[in-house]
């Protein structure tokens, strides 16, 4: 995958306007266009399409790194006035079409954060496509290049819902292997309460939602001013908070910098003022359904991966400085996270923060291919700078 020049500053923090000007992941050139078309047709559904004009759609321009989708499900949300679309990449494996091929592959599913948008899993999904996995990374309604509604309800059941009718939709009869990162994490913890015999394994990385932050002492926050919140993040905000929570103590590179940019993009799209809007209602989940009350329903086997400079804390910014000082403290809540869990393994990294995937991808990268080939069977093997609980 080439990568255009980006602007990058060094390493503190000055302060920073807009955002570089260059930013485009380079379409690349492999086949799976073909595969897919070829899968698509297979499937003889009228819900799913590939984007017409995929570089610029629901407010997002910004070229992806393979074919764009749409799942359309307005048919499976009950009362809905306006078209909505989920859009979604879908790496088959290679020489695999199923009008000629009887054996399903294994799929995965990659479920991304608040912050980030499917192309974020590309460089995890690749490889997991080339070692024969289907890999489907879709977004949810309101983020990247997806709906971005504006009478939807929010809350994390209907986006596990969603995500599944999506799966179903694609043909997929082998329950598939879920991971996702942060808020995409919640919402895999959803997705495996909710579908539990659907879900073959799951992987939280640096999941949101282990802790009940309005019971901490969060207070609440109108609409209006989530609403506010959300105006006003720029390239700047978003560089800033990303530094002290998913880098902390990192030098600021390249391969940080390409995604607040990304973002930045979906901020300042055409549709700003939905996207706003959504974002805000997404706060709202997320303070109002946290999942670590749940934890112990989890049934599939789970591998839980936490950096312990990881300080993510939803409301944190507006809390009193008492209730700040209990909120955000990755290196107990995996530990107590993974006791709630009935079968789970917990990787714990002293030196990472929010998104190992991103500070570490040689590494991460190991880890999840010891997981999905494994279920983590082979981790002590891989030598990672981690403390493992079983």
């Amino acid at each position: 995958m080439k990568l255009l020049t980006l602007l990058v500053a060094g390493a503190a923090l000055p302060l920073i306007s807009a955002a570089p000007t260059s930013t485009a992941i380079v379409k690349d050139a492999s086949t799976d266009t073909d595969a897919s078309v070829a899968a698509t047709l297979a499937r003889c559904s009228k819900d799913i399409y590939p984007a017409k004009y995929p570089e610029n759609v629901n407010g997002f321009n910004y070229t992806y790194p393979s074919t764009l989708w749409f799942y359309n499900l307005t048919s499976t949300v009950p009362g809905s006035s306006e078209v909505l679309e989920m859009a979604f990449m879908d790496l088959l494996p290679p020489n695999y079409n199923p009008r000629s091929t009887s054996k399903e592959p294994q799929t995965i599913l990659l479920l991304h954060g608040k912050n980030f948008c499917g192309p974020t899993w590309y460089a995890a999904a690749t490889p997991l496509q080339k070692a024969g996995y289907r890999v489907i990374l879709p977004e949810q309604l309101g983020f990247c290049k997806s709906t971005k509604p504006t009478q939807y309800s929010f809350n994390l059941t209907s986006l596990a819902t969603n995500t599944h009718n999506l799966v179903k939709a694609l043909g997929i009869t082998k329950p598939p292997i879920v991971i996702g990162h942060s808020l995409g994490g919640m919402l895999a913890s959803r997705y495996a309460l909710t579908y539990p015999e659907f879900t073959k394994s799951l992987m939280l990385v640096s999941p949101i939602g282990l802790e009940d932050w309005k019971q901490l002492g969060v207070p609440d926050r109108s609409f209006d001013l989530l609403t506010g919140d959300e105006k006003s993040t720029t390239y700047a905000s978003l560089r800033g908070y990303e530094q002290a929570t998913y880098y902390p103590g990192a030098e600021w590179t390249e391969d940080f910098d390409k995604w607040v940019v990304m973002l930045t993009k979906v901020y300042e799209g055409d549709q700003k003022e939905k996207f706003w809007a959504d974002q805000a209602h997404v706060v709202e989940m997320v303070l109002e359904q946290p999942t670590i009350h749940d934890y112990n329903k989890i049934k599939p086997k789970t591998l839980l991966v936490v950096g312990e400079k990881d300080n993510t804390a939803i409301g944190k910014v507006w809390s009193p400085p008492e209730v700040q000082a209990k909120l955000g403290h990755y290196a107990v809540l995996g530990r107590q996270a993974k006791a709630a869990i009935p079968d789970a393994t917990l990787v714990s990294f002293p030196y990472l923060g929010h998104a190992p995937q991103i500070q570490e991808p040689e590494m991460f990268n190991r880890l999840l291919s010891s997981w999905v080939k494994t279920g983590g069977r082979t981790l002590e093997s891989l030598k990672l700078n981690a403390t493992i609980i079983r």
